[in-house]
């Protein structure tokens, strides 16, 4: 049992240490709110790095339209 123990520590740190992140596998966009109105711009919100998860689910947002007035992401 102890043997078992013994060997099986040092595997499981081996093996965690060798796992990739998710945000390696997904990279990193600085994204940004803009409301065009008529086509010109109106607002734009500030600049924030987005990672993993956060990203996806921004670049998966469809835009918002009222009228004559777009809210988008864009990311770059």
């Amino acid at each position: 049992m102890r043997k078992r123990i013994f060997y099986g520590v040092p595997m499981f740190i081996m093996m965690v240490f060798s796992l990739t992140s998710c945000e390696g596998l997904t990279g990193c966009k600085i994204c940004r709110q803009v409301t065009y109105e008529n086509g010109a711009v109106v607002q734009e919100g500030r600049e924030r790095e987005y990672c993993g998860a956060e990203l996806v689910a921004i670049e998966a947002t469809e835009d918002i339209v009222s009228g004559n007035t777009r809210i988008t992401w864009e990311c770059r």
